[in-house]
């Protein structure tokens, strides 16, 4: 029996809500979804201006915590 399965969009909303809870992103963020083989992994982006701001590089690693703790509790869909 595999993992429940959510879209991409309900997993970015996930992260998203985890992020506000935990640390102070600046906004104009970007999160997709990277798939990689059976597996998948949160991306950020951001413009330059946003990218500098001060935040940005722990809420990326933040985001990359939240990405290895929900790809193992879901898969995504698709």
């Amino acid at each position: 029996m595999g993992k429940p399965i959510k879209t991409e969009a309900e997993l970015i909303a996930m992260a998203r809500a985890e992020l506000k809870v935990h640390s102070d992103c600046p906004d104009g963020i970007n999160i997709s979804i990277i798939r990689d083989g059976d597996g998948w992994e949160f991306r950020a982006s951001a413009e330059d201006a946003t990218v500098a701001k001060p935040g940005y590089p722990e809420c990326v690693a933040m985001l990359v915590q939240i990405g290895d703790h929900l790809s193992k509790q879901y898969d995504v869909e698709g």
